[in-house]
Protein backbone atom coordinates (compact mmCIF):
# COMPACT_ATOMS: atom_id res chain seq x y z
CA UNK A 1 0.00 0.00 0.00
CA UNK A 2 1.46 3.55 -1.10
CA UNK A 3 2.06 6.09 2.03
CA UNK A 4 -0.15 9.03 1.26
CA UNK A 5 0.40 12.35 3.34
CA UNK A 6 -1.98 13.21 6.19
CA UNK A 7 -3.43 16.50 4.19
CA UNK A 8 -5.01 17.09 0.76
CA UNK A 9 -2.32 19.92 -0.03
CA UNK A 10 -1.17 17.55 -2.25
CA UNK A 11 -4.25 16.37 -4.40
CA UNK A 12 -4.85 18.17 -7.55
CA UNK A 13 -8.31 18.22 -7.11
CA UNK A 14 -8.17 19.86 -3.33
CA UNK A 15 -5.39 22.48 -4.89
CA UNK A 16 -8.08 22.88 -7.99
CA UNK A 17 -11.13 23.75 -5.88
CA UNK A 18 -8.97 25.76 -3.43
CA UNK A 19 -8.28 28.17 -6.41
CA UNK A 20 -11.68 28.03 -7.82
CA UNK A 21 -14.18 27.41 -4.66
CA UNK A 22 -17.17 29.34 -3.64
CA UNK A 23 -20.65 30.65 -5.24
CA UNK A 24 -19.18 33.64 -7.63
CA UNK A 25 -15.49 32.31 -9.41
CA UNK A 26 -16.88 30.10 -12.02
CA UNK A 27 -19.86 32.66 -12.94
CA UNK A 28 -17.43 35.50 -12.95
CA UNK A 29 -14.86 33.38 -14.95
CA UNK A 30 -17.32 32.71 -17.45
CA UNK A 31 -18.06 36.21 -17.87
CA UNK A 32 -14.80 37.33 -18.59
CA UNK A 33 -14.13 34.70 -21.08
CA UNK A 34 -17.00 35.90 -23.18
CA UNK A 35 -16.40 39.23 -22.83
CA UNK A 36 -12.59 38.68 -23.36
CA UNK A 37 -12.38 42.31 -21.47
CA UNK A 38 -14.85 43.56 -19.35
CA UNK A 39 -15.23 46.77 -17.23
CA UNK A 40 -16.10 46.25 -12.94
CA UNK A 41 -19.62 48.09 -13.35
CA UNK A 42 -20.41 45.83 -16.48
CA UNK A 43 -19.25 42.70 -14.66
CA UNK A 44 -21.00 43.74 -11.43
CA UNK A 45 -24.91 44.48 -13.78
CA UNK A 46 -24.32 40.97 -15.60
CA UNK A 47 -24.02 39.04 -11.91
CA UNK A 48 -27.21 40.27 -10.57
CA UNK A 49 -27.20 40.02 -7.26
CA UNK A 50 -23.61 39.68 -6.25
CA UNK A 51 -22.52 42.26 -3.60
CA UNK A 52 -19.78 45.07 -4.38
CA UNK A 53 -17.49 43.55 -1.42
CA UNK A 54 -18.23 39.45 -2.60
CA UNK A 55 -17.30 41.07 -6.15
CA UNK A 56 -14.08 42.59 -4.97
CA UNK A 57 -12.83 39.86 -3.02
CA UNK A 58 -13.27 37.26 -5.82
CA UNK A 59 -11.80 39.10 -8.01
CA UNK A 60 -8.92 39.98 -5.81
CA UNK A 61 -8.51 36.24 -5.09
CA UNK A 62 -8.61 35.31 -8.86
CA UNK A 63 -6.20 38.31 -9.79
CA UNK A 64 -3.80 36.53 -6.94
CA UNK A 65 -4.20 32.95 -8.16
CA UNK A 66 -2.91 34.53 -11.68
CA UNK A 67 -6.17 33.62 -13.37
CA UNK A 68 -7.45 37.39 -14.18
CA UNK A 69 -5.61 40.45 -15.20
CA UNK A 70 -6.76 43.47 -13.84
CA UNK A 71 -5.63 46.79 -15.86
CA UNK A 72 -5.99 50.12 -14.11
CA UNK A 73 -6.56 53.19 -15.89
CA UNK A 74 -5.59 56.38 -13.74
CA UNK A 75 -8.83 58.90 -14.45
CA UNK A 76 -11.11 59.85 -12.79
CA UNK A 77 -14.09 59.03 -12.78
CA UNK A 78 -11.55 55.29 -12.51
CA UNK A 79 -11.57 52.81 -14.62
CA UNK A 80 -10.75 49.30 -14.31
CA UNK A 81 -10.79 46.17 -16.64
CA UNK A 82 -10.23 42.51 -16.31
CA UNK A 83 -9.02 39.65 -18.69
CA UNK A 84 -8.16 36.27 -18.66
CA UNK A 85 -4.56 35.82 -18.12
CA UNK A 86 -3.01 32.89 -20.03
CA UNK A 87 -3.90 30.54 -17.36
CA UNK A 88 -7.49 31.42 -16.55
CA UNK A 89 -7.71 30.76 -20.30
CA UNK A 90 -7.18 26.98 -20.36
CA UNK A 91 -10.30 26.93 -17.95
CA UNK A 92 -12.10 27.98 -21.12
CA UNK A 93 -13.21 24.55 -22.36
CA UNK A 94 -14.36 23.86 -18.84
CA UNK A 95 -16.32 26.64 -18.40
CA UNK A 96 -17.71 25.71 -21.98
CA UNK A 97 -18.52 22.40 -21.00
CA UNK A 98 -20.20 23.32 -17.56
CA UNK A 99 -22.38 25.58 -19.23
CA UNK A 100 -23.60 23.09 -21.88
CA UNK A 101 -24.12 20.45 -19.04
CA UNK A 102 -26.22 22.92 -17.48
CA UNK A 103 -28.30 23.82 -20.92
CA UNK A 104 -29.03 20.15 -20.71
CA UNK A 105 -29.67 18.87 -17.52
CA UNK A 106 -31.68 21.91 -16.09
CA UNK A 107 -34.95 21.32 -15.11
CA UNK A 108 -37.25 21.75 -17.96
CA UNK A 109 -39.88 23.71 -15.79
CA UNK A 110 -36.78 26.39 -14.52
CA UNK A 111 -36.86 29.04 -17.39
CA UNK A 112 -33.37 29.78 -18.78
CA UNK A 113 -32.34 33.35 -18.61
CA UNK A 114 -31.71 34.43 -22.04
CA UNK A 115 -29.51 36.79 -21.91
CA UNK A 116 -27.41 34.00 -20.21
CA UNK A 117 -28.40 31.45 -22.27
CA UNK A 118 -27.05 33.61 -25.77
CA UNK A 119 -23.94 34.10 -23.30
CA UNK A 120 -23.77 30.73 -23.09
CA UNK A 121 -24.20 30.32 -27.00
CA UNK A 122 -21.28 32.70 -27.80
CA UNK A 123 -18.63 29.75 -28.36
Amino acid sequence: MRDYPETWEYCPMYYTLSVLGGKWKWAILWRISRAEVIRYGKLKDSLFSIAHKTLSQQLKELEDSGLIHRKQYNVIPPKVEYSLTGKGKTLIPVLEMMSQWGIKNMPKEKPLDSGCVETCNET
